[in-house]
């Protein structure tokens, strides 16, 4: 598996839980207002623990998630798709909010993998500092990896804090990133399952 997507190493000389809740009080400093008073007195606390939560993604290894597939299909071969994954993560640029959705949909050869799995995959990619172009190419690999289906296809949709709260500041402007791979290179199967995605 491509290293992008397995467990991430520990980044090395990781700051402790103390410094950590340190950086909060300077960048409370840093953004005018006083980490003494009473309001803040425990948000460094609190940014911590969210941070481990919001970003528990670096802990997770993908291959023990997508390590279990099933053979007994029945015959089954065709399109598999879990669309309107919900989603949270974080640009890595600004460490603002992504928001969004996934939809995965995969051509079998033989072996499937339980629905559940393809949502914790993106949840694991998404609580990581991410762009959503590498967060659909990792979800893609991780899946192919494990899978080797005949065909996989990934469709990201979300809306960037990043653009809606500074910058531009375009509120409701959405992003789309699609993976194509295998059978699902073929226009036909692209449009098969865009259809399946947008059908209500």
């Amino acid at each position: 598996m491509d290293a992008i997507v397995k467990k991430l190493v520990p980044v090395e000389g990781k700051p402790s839980r103390e410094e950590a809740e340190e950086a909060v009080r300077v960048l409370l400093r840093w953004a005018g207002d006083d980490p003494n008073r009473e309001g803040l007195l425990d948000t460094p606390k609190r940014v911590a623990k969210a941070y481990q939560e919001l970003f528990g993604g670096y802990d997770a290894d993908v291959d023990s998630v997508l390590g279990t597939t099933f053979e007994e299909v029945a015959g089954y071969n065709d399109m598999v798709l879990v669309r309107d994954i919900p989603f949270f993560s974080h640009c890595e640029h600004h460490m603002v909010p992504i928001i969004g959705k996934a939809h995965i949909g995969y051509l079998p050869d033989n072996r499937v993998i339980g629905l559940s799995k393809l949502a914790r995959v993106v949840d694991i990619f998404g609580r990581r500092l991410q762009t959503q172009e590498a967060m659909t190419a990792q979800i893609t690999s991780a899946i192919e990896s494990a899978l080797a289906p005949r065909g996989i296809a990934v469709m990201i949709e979300a809306e960037h804090m990043c653009m809606s709260m500074r910058g531009v500041r375009k509120s409701g402007s959405t992003t789309l990133t699609t993976t194509f791979r295998g059978s699902f290179e073929e226009p036909t199967e692209q449009v098969r399952f865009m259809t399946m995605v947008r059908g209500r």
